[in-house]
């Protein structure tokens, strides 16, 4: 009698079997085996180990990121996407943009969540979401990381807009400025509010320090043209304020624009202080508070690919700085 080999069926180790070996979850395991995801050396050895020994690979794959953004095309929103994309990319990770300036765009995509599945991560930029859109975001089960933003409990990237325009009103206030008058943004709008909110309390916050009466406030929109209008308001005003803090470069530049056209003369009569530090206000010579966008957007980018290793990313908050240009100068004796 011939004994016949045995021939033993082999099922090929799984993910999770090699995650219960390695004493990790199942997607630290994915990334562990993929070359440029943020994972430390320790798990990563641990998890090479137990996969070797099990025979098992994972089929490399880039992570997706999906950045939710009000508006990409603007200034703010299209550095703060290049920052998030320039880290993502020099990973070989995929950068998937998703616009939610529109308000019915924003309620489809709350609705039917495209990222389900195709997602690994978001970030999202400088946008409030309400409990019912937290809510679908939490049931993607992804990591979630807010730039510039309102989101609590999410690890936040950004700076203090109080404190920045604290600073920016003292400035005025300390060339001898009686009250600046304030362009801001529209505090119904929800997604901005705790943005505009928060460079309101600044404004408010110098005024009280020097002991001041605020100057008027005029709400506008956001654009350049938004700041032509602000400045048309100003001009019917009984008394010209000889000092303006607006909310955003763009809404500088266009308070700029009408009030040099009506004859004003900046800084001679007016002094004029904007907010970011956009490409045009080196070009127009404006003073304002310089924030560091596209860096931004590359630490949120560093924070969610952490968290995307299994790590507890840390907030974090960057200094701005009062760049003085040729915008602002003490008021002409009355």
């Amino acid at each position: 009698m011939t004994d016949e080999p045995v021939h033993e069926v082999v099922r090929r180790a799984g993910v999770r079997r090699v995650a219960e070996l390695a004493g990790v979850s199942p997607a630290t395991v994915s990334r562990a085996l993929r070359e440029g995801t943020p994972v430390s050396h320790g798990t990563r050895e641990r998890v090479r180990r137990a996969a070797a020994s099990l025979g098992y690979t994972v089929p490399v794959r880039p992570l997706t990121v999906a950045v939710l953004a009000r508006f990409p095309t603007r200034w703010f929103f299209a550095e703060a996407v290049a920052g998030v994309e320039s880290v993502l990319s020099a990973a070989g990770h995929v950068t998937q943009l998703h616009n939610l300036g529109d308000p019915a765009a924003r309620a489809h995509f709350f609705a039917t969540l495209p990222v389900r599945g195709r997602a690994d991560g978001l970030i999202v930029v400088a946008s409030a979401i309400d409990a019912v859109e937290a809510a679908a975001l939490d049931a993607l089960a992804v990591p979630v990381v807010v730039l510039g933003g309102d989101m609590p409990d999410r690890p936040r990237i950004g700076i203090d807009d109080r404190a920045a325009a604290r600073a920016a009103v003292r400035h005025l206030l300390g060339l001898g400025h009686a009250g600046v008058a304030l362009v801001s943004f529209d505090a119904a709008v929800p997604d901005g509010a705790a943005t505009t909110a928060d460079r309101r309390a600044g404004w408010a916050d110098a005024h009280a320090e020097a002991g001041r009466p605020c100057g008027p406030v005029v709400v506008a929109g956001a654009g350049i043209a938004d700041g032509d209008e602000a400045a048309a308001r100003l001009l019917s005003l009984p008394t010209l304020p000889t000092a303006v803090f607006a909310m955003s470069d763009e809404l500088a530049i266009g308070v700029l624009r009408t009030l040099r056209r009506a004859g004003v003369d900046v800084p001679g009569q007016v002094s004029v202080v904007g907010f970011d530090d956009h490409d045009s206000a080196g070009v127009a010579d404006l003073t304002t508070v310089a924030q560091p966008v596209r860096r931004q957007g590359e630490l949120a980018a560093h924070a969610l690919l952490a968290a995307l290793a299994g790590d507890e990313p840390e907030p974090c908050e960057l200094p701005t700085r009062l760049v003085v240009r040729a915008t602002t100068a003490p008021p002409r004796p009355a």
